[in-house]
């Protein structure tokens, strides 16, 4: 390889898997994300390895399991493992890295989180586009002449050429103008669609919420979430109705069109789907200066979330402790024209700590042995198949946030199957998603099923066994 790829790395924040046009959903607007599925394979069952934020964006930036790399939940006073993140390891090989926006890897919420040996030169960061969290991206809005505060609290928001998406972008395009011949690595962070579900007023204008499909929900979720209480502080609706209030309610952030949980759901929708059309917008954006700067040619484009949003489905919104596909499942899209095939799907069970390994591959930099992430070259390449890459992927939720007994959880999921285990609380859901696809029927308790549920439950726990933390490397016998 004459010249190794600039990588740009876009990661939104709460993004469900099927909020994307192109792969079957006629109710958003995604244009660019369209072409991008059309000019690149997109993998349409992605996984993250947390359904929160902290240990998700930690074993996708390590390619290692939140509970191997001591990052099990939100709030964590610092970055602790030892191993360092792939953007490390591109510095060291002589990239420059940058990141925008949320970073997340360690507690964000009332100071800059403290970082870690990240190897970013360039590092604007901002968590929550609030003035307790807007850092340099409140100090960009002040440039503009506007106050961050006034805007979250006004009747009308922020608007679009001040939004944080915005703000990404505009870092973004610079970053790429100053990197010059050198190749680069930069990770693009914005916070949406997160809540508090506050697009810009005229984003909002365009989607109706009469028109909006409404959520995944059945009576009988009521009942199946009402057993499943003891496990977390997930926040309850009654999809199609208003969301309710009982149970814990999301942070305020106060004005700027924020949606209360007294709305309709499909008001919700609309206002998220609005919120990843800005997104989409600003993408385009950095995509269209690739193109100006002849540079697209030679930059693999990664687009992905953290994790999804349970949106009104199974009567919850938000995320928690919980696994079911909008929330544990998220877009993954890879192009780099004349390497990756275009307009490729693949079925493929896929971890989000594959990318670590695929990128290093790409830009021929030694893998190290201790990620557990796969690299996706070969499907990428066209070299394997692309149905098959692994027979399982597994995600984590380790937090005792609100819960007096605390709540461990693990979820383990082949093509057909999905088993889910709330430890300590003797609670479990066992689905059959080719029956099932939408898990409303917990086979738990099903003795037709017992013998696949305690296949699952064994290779779930040596999963879990060889996710384990091992200490120190060995450098002698004994």
């Amino acid at each position: 390889m004459s010249k190794r790829p600039n990588i740009l790395w876009f990661t939104t924040d709460q993004q469900r898997f099927d909020t994307i046009g192109a792969l079957g959903n006629p109710h958003v607007s995604t244009p660019v994300l369209d072409r991008l599925v059309a000019s690149g394979t997109s993998f349409t069952h992605a996984f993250c390895q947390s359904p929160i934020c902290t240990p998700s964006r930690s074993s996708f930036l390590t390619g290692m399991y939140p509970s191997t790399i001591r990052a099990n939940r939100n709030g964590n006073a610092r970055f602790e493992t030892d191993l360092p993140l792939v953007t490390k390891l591109f510095a060291d090989a002589g990239y420059v890295c940058g990141n925008v926006g949320k970073l997340h890897l360690a507690c964000a919420y009332d100071a800059p989180e403290a970082r870690a040996d990240d190897g970013y030169t360039m590092y604007a960061y901002s968590h929550a586009p609030r003035p307790h969290g807007g850092y340099d991206y409140m100090d960009w809005v002040a440039e503009k002449g506007a106050s961050l505060e006034d805007l979250v609290t006004s009747d009308d928001g922020v608007p679009a050429e001040l939004h944080q998406s915005t703000w990404c972008a505009k870092r973004t395009i610079d970053f790429i103008d100053e990197a010059g011949d050198t190749p680069w690595l930069i990770t693009v962070n914005p916070f949406d669609p997160h809540p508090p579900f506050d697009p810009p007023k005229d984003w909002l204008a365009r989607f109706d919420p009469e028109g909006m499909p409404g959520p995944h929900f059945r009576e009988s979720d009521i009942e199946a979430q009402s057993a499943l209480e003891p496990v977390d502080f997930q926040t309850k609706s009654r999809p199609p109705g208003p969301i309710a209030t009982e149970g814990a309610t999301p942070p305020s952030y106060g004005g700027g069109g924020a949606l209360g949980l007294h709305e309709d759901v499909r008001k919700l929708q609309a206002a998220y789907y609005a919120m990843i059309g800005l997104v989409d917008e600003q993408f385009g954006r950095i995509l269209a200066h690739l193109d100006a700067r002849g540079l697209r040619d030679d930059t693999i484009v990664i687009f992905t979330s953290d994790h999804g949003e349970m949106l009104g489905a199974h009567g919850l919104v938000l995320k928690g402790a919980r696994f079911y596909e909008g929330l544990v499942r998220v877009p993954l899209i890879v192009s780099w024209p004349g390497h990756v095939p275009d307009g490729r799907q693949s079925k493929a069970l896929v971890e989000l700590t594959d990318i670590a390994p695929t990128l290093l591959k790409f830009a021929d930099i030694a893998v190290p042995d201790h990620m557990q992430g796969r690299s996706l070259d070969g499907v990428l390449a066209g070299e394997t198949d692309a149905a098959s890459h692994r027979d399982h992927v597994r995600c984590e939720y380790f937090d005792a946030v609100a819960m007096p007994d605390g709540t461990s959880a693990t979820m383990l999921r082949t093509d057909r199957y999905k088993l889910v285990m709330y430890h300590n609380h003797g609670l479990g859901e066992l689905f059959d998603l080719e029956a099932d696809p939408w898990e409303h029927d917990n086979l738990w308790e099903s003795h037709e099923h017992r013998s696949v549920k305690m296949d699952l439950m064994q290779r779930s726990f040596d999963a879990a066994i060889m996710a384990m933390d091992k200490g120190p490397p060995r450098v002698v016998p004994w």
